[in-house]
């Protein structure tokens, strides 16, 4: 078993390029199909006339309503969320951007999950074996300034940091 998700992780890491493992199941709140941000390219989409023009270019686009606007750009509601039932209405035809949703994209925007979504994001690494491979490396070229001291250690070859009294 153990093979098996070091597989997993290997594949998920060094392949897709990936940080984090999702998580979990759709619990059908349908936050995920309402305040939507979308990406075209390497830009959040935020006028109306790019989302014109964008419509005409993938059908996925025709299914979004825009809601509003704000700093990171036009949100968006799928019109295909149907309200009363918590269902997609064309759920097993739904475009490619649903099904990989969520994806770990979103947190590079700086978002997050909604309160309450099934899903959840894991690090691919733990945190304890990401600071041992932190602490292996030697320290070059860093230099540590206090108030009344500075640490050089872009010579440090053993454990005896330079250390000068500031002016």
């Amino acid at each position: 078993m153990d093979f098996v998700l070091e597989i997993k992780k290997f594949i998920n890491k060094y392949i897709f390029r990936k940080k984090y493992v999702r998580k979990g199941a759709c619990k059908r709140c349908g936050a995920c199909c309402s305040r939507i941000y979308v990406r075209h390219g390497k830009h959040t989409i935020n006028s109306e006339k790019e989302f014109t023009v964008l419509r005409h270019l993938h059908p996925f686009y025709s299914y979004l309503r825009v809601e509003g606007k704000d700093d990171l750009g036009l949100i968006f509601s799928c019109s295909n969320f149907d309200e009363e039932q918590h269902i997609c209405k064309i759920h097993k035809r739904r475009p490619g951007i649903c099904r990989r949703y969520p994806d770990e994209i979103i947190f590079s925007m700086g978002a997050c999950l909604s309160e309450g979504c099934g899903y959840s994001f894991r690090p691919i690494d733990k945190f304890a074996d990401v600071l041992k491979s932190v602490e292996k490396r030697p320290l070059k070229n860093c230099m540590i300034f206090s108030d009344d001291i500075k640490i050089d250690f872009s010579d440090v070859t053993d454990e005896n940091p330079q250390c000068e009294e500031s002016d």
